[in-house]
């Protein structure tokens, strides 16, 4: 995923553009952007969330209940996930859920990316969701540079487990709200929850809290972290 705010007309001429209409069947999300790191950032940009740095990461996972966003313009796209890398590597392995404003009404995928492929978005009549849905995401290494990437919609009561292969650092491991054009919908506050990085607590690894911005403006504010260190939330302030 994307580290540094860059609006859509930077990556328009690398990435292909799809017409969502307002209920969409199995189209792909709209602007098909990377969320991927194009720069090392420490002060968020337009990540918020906690990242955990290191060396021999092998597991990541959280629990969210996906928000009811608010389109503020045609521009707003974001996306929940978790993931390994990417917080001063050059890979992402990450999985989430991408909220799309482009065809001017919120629309919910389900994706994952293997950072540096394109993301793939996951099919919206196979695997729904909605504002109000319980998402359940991780990433885990099985070894000999294969990863695992798992989403989970217990609302929904669907599983999509994918098996992909990166040869990848595993530097750094991260649960994550990130907005690829740099403009994020009103979301309100979105929590994550059981968020566990190696089997353990995500607070107890020291994670990096970051808050994204634009323009020297806050767009959303993350939460310390819950006394159990799993659970943190982050509320919209501005696009």
């Amino acid at each position: 995923m994307r580290r540094f705010l860059i609006r859509v007309a930077t990556l328009a001429a690398a990435a292909t553009t799809l017409a969502v209409p307002a209920v969409p069947t199995t189209a792909a999300a709209a602007q098909e952007l990377s969320f991927r790191p194009l720069q090392y950032n420490t002060n968020g940009y337009n990540w918020g969330g906690y990242a955990a740095t290191g060396s021999g990461f092998t597991s990541v996972s959280a629990t969210w209940t996906e928000p009811r966003a608010t389109c503020n313009s045609t521009n707003d796209l974001y996306a929940p996930w978790v993931g390994i890398d990417g917080y001063g590597s050059s890979t992402v392995e990450q999985t989430g859920v991408a909220t799309d404003c482009s065809s001017g009404s919120p629309v919910d995928q389900a994706w994952y990316e293997m950072y540096p492929a394109n993301p793939v978005y996951l099919s919206l009549s196979s695997y729904p969701v909605s504002a109000g849905d319980v998402i359940s995401a991780s990433v885990t290494y099985a070894g000999s540079n294969k990863y695992t990437l798992k989403l989970t919609d217990s609302t929904r009561g669907w599983t999509y487990t994918t098996s992909k292969s990166l040869t990848a650092k595993r530097t750094s491991a991260e649960v994550i709200i990130e907005s690829p054009t740099g403009a994020y919908p009103n979301f309100g506050t979105l929590s994550f929850s059981s968020a566990t990085v190696n089997g353990k607590s995500l607070g107890s690894f020291a994670p990096t809290a970051l808050d994204p911005s634009s323009g020297g403006t806050y767009e959303a504010r993350t939460s310390g972290l819950g006394s159990s260190g799993t659970s943190f939330t982050d509320t919209f302030l501005h696009e």
